[in-house]
C-alpha cells in the first residue's frame, strides 16, 4: 500500500498580508498529480485543513474542490482536524462523505475505531485522531490530569486496545507536538501550563504515525518496526521557515511494515530571504541579486535610521514584506547607571528627536522643544501652602452654607 502523508494546509492563511489561496490551489494541483503519477492508494491529511475555525468562503470552496478531486482519484483519503480547525464544521456530513472514500475524523467518539483498507497483503487499520484539546478530553474521558500527554496517551490506549484485537499493520494520524521535534514561528502555541509536548513512545505500536502541527518535515523515529514523522506544511508561513523543504512523505507498506519512505517536494511559489545590513550595502551588493524576486525580511543596522527605507528597498527587492531596525545607539530613556546623574526631561526629548531623525536638532528647534517641555511641567513657583488653603476652602464650601467644618493641617 502506498501512502501520501501531508498536513497543515492552513487554507485561507496569508503571509504578512500576502494572499496565499492561489499558491494553496497550486499545491492541491501538485497533490493530485503526485497521486496519479506515484499511484498513491491513501492520502493522509493530519490536521489544520483550515487556518481558522471560521474559514473564509474561498478557503471552504478550495477545500471542497480538493476533496472532490481526491474522491474522484484513485486514492482514498483519511483526514483529521487540527487545533486551527473547528471540529464540528470540518466534520459536518462526514458519515455521508465516507461513502465517497473520504474519511473525515473529527469526533472524539470515533477514537479507537479505524478506517480499514485492504491491499494484497491484507488489511491496514487507519486510526484518525482529531486534535485532542486537553480541557475537552479531560471532561469527556474523565481523565485525572489536564495535559496533552494525558489526552494522547488515553487516545492511543483506545487505539491500542482495538489494534491488539485486530493485529496486522496500523497507521495513526495525530496533531500534536512530539518530544524531539523542532517548531517554527508560524505554529500556534498549544501548551497547557507551559507543557505541550508528548513522547513519541505513545505511537510505539503503530507501523506509521503521520503527524501534523509542526510546519517543518521531520523524522522523529524510523525503524523497521515503525516510523513517526511530520510532513510539515506544504507552504512556508513564516520567515523562520526560510530553509525548509516543503512537501509530503510518500510511504510504502509491505506485508510486515514500512518498505520505503521518500519525501516528495512541493512547488515553491516564491522563496524567502532574511537580509541584514546597512541600507547602502543591501542596495548595491551584487551577491544579493538572487533574492530580488524573493519575499524578503530586512533588518537594517544603520546607525542613523535611513529616510524612506522601505520604499528604497522595494526598488531593488519589490517583495519586501518586513522591515525592522537594529540600532547600536543607547535606548532613549534607559535606566541610568548607579551613581549617574538623572537626565532632565529636556534631555530625553532631545535624544528622542535625534534618535528618530539621526541628526541633532537645530537651535530654533531646541528652543521650541524646551518651551514645549516647560509647558508640560509643573510651575516651580507655585506656593504649596496656597494649594492647601485652597483645598480647605473647597472642603468648607462643599459642606454647605452655615455648616462649620474643621480642617486639620
Amino acid at each position: 500500500m502506498r501512502i501520501l502523508h501531508t498536513s497543515d494546509w492552513h487554507l485561507g492563511r496569508s503571509f504578512h498580508r500576502e494572499g496565499m489561496l492561489g499558491h494553496q490551489a497550486a499545491f492541491v494541483d501538485h497533490l493530485l498529480s503526485v497521486v496519479e503519477q506515484e499511484e498513491v492508494d491513501v492520502v493522509l491529511v493530519a490536521g489544520d485543513v483550515y487556518d481558522r475555525a471560521l474559514p473564509q468562503v474561498d478557503a471552504v470552496r478550495l477545500a471542497s474542490e480538493a476533496l472532490a478531486r481526491l474522491a474522484a482519484s484513485r486514492a482514498k483519503v483519511v483526514l483529521t482536524s487540527g487545533n486551527h480547525d473547528s471540529a464540528q464544521r470540518l466534520g459536518f456530513g462526514s458519515e455521508l462523505i465516507d461513502a465517497a472514500g473520504v474519511f473525515i475524523r473529527t469526533d472524539l467518539s470515533t477514537v479507537g475505531r479505524p478506517v480499514v483498507l485492504e491491499d494484497e497483503h491484507g488489511p491496514v487499520a487507519f486510526y484518525g485522531l482529531p486534535y485532542l484539546d486537553p480541557d475537552t478530553v479531560k471532561e469527556a474521558w474523565q481523565l485525572p490530569t489536564r495535559s496533552h500527554q494525558a489526552a494522547l496517551t488515553e487516545a492511543m490506549a483506545r487505539v491500542g486496545a482495538d489494534h491488539e484485537a485486530r493485529g496486522g499493520r496500523a497507521v495513526a494520524l495525530a496533531h500534536a507536538f512530539v518530544t524531539g521535534a523542532e517548531p517554527s514561528d508560524s505554529e500556534r502555541d498549544i501548551s497547557v501550563g507551559g507543557v505541550s509536548m508528548v513522547p513519541a513512545s505513545v505511537f510505539s505500536r503503530m507501523t506509521y504515525a503521520a503527524l501534523g502541527h509542526l510546519h517543518g518535515r521531520q523524522t522523529i523515529t524510523d525503524t523497521a518496526a515503525g516510523s513517526v514523522r511530520y510532513s510539515g506544511s506544504p507552504l512556508a508561513y513564516s520567515f523562520s521557515e526560510e530553509h525548509h523543504v516543503k512537501g509530503s512523505w510518500l510511504v510504502d507498506l509491505d506485508a510486515t511494515g514500512i518498505a520505503a519512505a521518500e519525501f516528495v517536494e512541493a512547488p515553491v511559489p516564491r522563496r524567502l530571504a532574511r537580509l541584514r545590513g546597512d541600507l547602502e550595502t543591501l542596495l548595491t551588493d551584487p551577491t544579493l541579486a538572487a533574492h530580488e524576486d524573493h519575499w524578503v525580511q530586512v533588518t537594517l543596522t544603520d546607525a542613523v535610521r535611513p529616510v524612506q527605507a522601505m520604499e528604497r528597498l522595494r526598488r531593488r527587492f519589490p517583495h519586501t514584506l518586513v522591515l525592522t531596525f537594529e540600532s547600536t545607539l543607547p535606548v532613549v530613556g534607559a535606566v541610568a547607571a548607579a551613581g549617574a546623574r538623572p537626565r532632565r526631561d529636556h534631555d530625553l526629548v532631545r535624544e528622542f528627536l535625534k534618535e528618530l531623525r539621526g541628526s541633532e536638532p537645530s537651535a530654533p528647534e531646541l528652543a521650541l522643544l524646551d518651551e514645549a517641555v516647560d509647558a508640560c511641567c509643573e510651575d516651580p513657583e507655585v506656593d504649596t501652602l496656597d494649594t492647601s488653603v485652597s483645598s480647605a476652602s473647597s472642603a468648607s464650601s462643599a459642606a454647605g452654607d452655615g455648616e462649620f467644618v474643621e480642617v486639620l493641617f
